[in-house]
Parts: C-alpha cells; sequence; structure tokens
C-alpha cells in the first residue's frame, strides 16, 4: 500500500504494479481506506488490478480542512485524480460507494471504463436533497434565503449545491455498470435505482435486508461475493 497525494489529494494505492487500475470513490462519512475499499483491493489485486483511492473533502485526512463536500469540488477532483489514472494505466475501472457515484457520474461521463461498480449508489441528489428538505421541515425559500443549513444528522445542506443537481441532470453514461443495493436502503429509493438501470443498461443485484451502508458480516460477504462474480 503507498500513501502519497495527487495534487494535494491524499491518496492510497494498494496493489504490485500493473496494466490496469480501479479508482475507488468512498461514500459520506468514510475515507480511502475504509472496509468496502479494502475488500475490493483484496478482491481486484487477485484479478491483476491496482486499486486507486482518495479522500474526499471533509474525510479521512481532509477532516477539519475548508474546503467543503460539495458537488462542485468532488466533482472537479475526480476529474483531477482521473487524469492522473490516464497518464499512468492503460485500462481503467470505477468503483464507487453512496454520494461517490453521484459524483463519479458527473465527473466521468465521458470517460472510457473498463468496468463500474456501484454499491448503495446515489443516482439521484436532486431527489435526495429534496427529501431530506422534506424530513427536516426546511422549503427551499429558507435554503435560498440562508445559503446553508446544518440538519439534526449532521450533513449540511447547501443552496449552490442543490441549485447544481438541478442544473446538471444525469443524463448520459456509457460505461459497463452493476449495481449491488440493499433492499432496506433508507436513502436511494428503489424506483429511482430501477430507473437508473433500465435507462443505462445496467445490472442490479439486491441484497435482501442489506441497508444503505453494508457493514455487518453477512452483508460484507455477499459485497465480497459480488465483487468476485462482477470482476
Amino acid at each position: 500500500m503507498q500513501i502519497f497525494q495527487i495534487d494535494n489529494i491524499p491518496s492510497v494505492l494498494y496493489g504490485e504494479e500493473a496494466d490496469r487500475v480501479i479508482l475507488a470513490v468512498h461514500g459520506n462519512q468514510s475515507n480511502k481506506t475504509d472496509v468496502p475499499i479494502r475488500i475490493l483491493a483484496e478482491t481486484a489485486q487477485a484479478k491483476g488490478y491496482q486499486v486507486l483511492s482518495f479522500d474526499l473533502p471533509e474525510h479521512g485526512e481532509r477532516k477539519g480542512r475548508q474546503i467543503p463536500c460539495k458537488v462542485q469540488n468532488c466533482v472537479e477532483e475526480l476529474k483531477t485524480v482521473m487524469e492522473y489514472v490516464k497518464g499512468k494505466w492503460k485500462s481503467a475501472g470505477l468503483f464507487a460507494c453512496s454520494m461517490g457515484a453521484y459524483f463519479s457520474l458527473l465527473a466521468c461521463k465521458d470517460e472510457k471504463l473498463e468496468i463500474c461498480l456501484f454499491l448503495s449508489p446515489v443516482v439521484d441528489m436532486e431527489r435526495l436533497i429534496e427529501n431530506m428538505m422534506t424530513w427536516f421541515q426546511v422549503t427551499p425559500e429558507h435554503l435560498e434565503a440562508s445559503g446553508e443549513l446544518d440538519t439534526p444528522i449532521g450533513q449540511k445542506l447547501y443552496w449552490d449545491y442543490y441549485c447544481y443537481t438541478r442544473e446538471h441532470p444525469i443524463v448520459k453514461w456509457n460505461a459497463p455498470t452493476c449495481i449491488l443495493y440493499g433492499s432496506e436502503d433508507d436513502l436511494c429509493e428503489y424506483d429511482r435505482i430501477k430507473r437508473f438501470t433500465e435507462r443505462f443498461g445496467c445490472s442490479l443485484e439486491v441484497v435482501e435486508q442489506g441497508e444503505h451502508y453494508f457493514h455487518t458480516k453477512e452483508q460484507l460477504e455477499k459485497y465480497r461475493d459480488w465483487l468476485e462474480k462482477e470482476l
């Protein structure tokens, strides 16, 4: 495992030198060396891949720093890391979890990817933000006037973030994509996932009793089995 920086972005590279790499984008409250990414690295190395991951703003080594974890910042950073990937490896795949999948859908829509693996992906961030506004009785007018608001779950709502999601819908995705989704996911509604898979020709595997955050022994075993099958 190599720890280094890509344009001041804390990054990690797993595995022996190879021609192929999987770029791994973590989800909310996670980091570049979290359990799902370590499991991915173990599985991918046996299949001839290296795995490259990095900390999104306000995550991992970047907690407490000034750059906020907004879609605008994350998309630009992901593009920077993807350019690094294209300069180092002959072919690249993508793994992304939760909100990392949403950032990837925007940043990598024009990239040639060998494979794409999404775990509990957020495929409609506009819908998720609107749901959060409903949960916490926040109107669009209130959010616009405030600019940003804290929520009881520690997740900030930003007006410019919300506007960005409305102005940048997911309309293009050409990578061969496999999705693993939990039947008890309370953040990403099944109908939105299903609609995305049908529109872009993805394969979808639903884990019964699986949650948005795969963390139990049984859930992680399902996740590992899925990786073995799809890689």
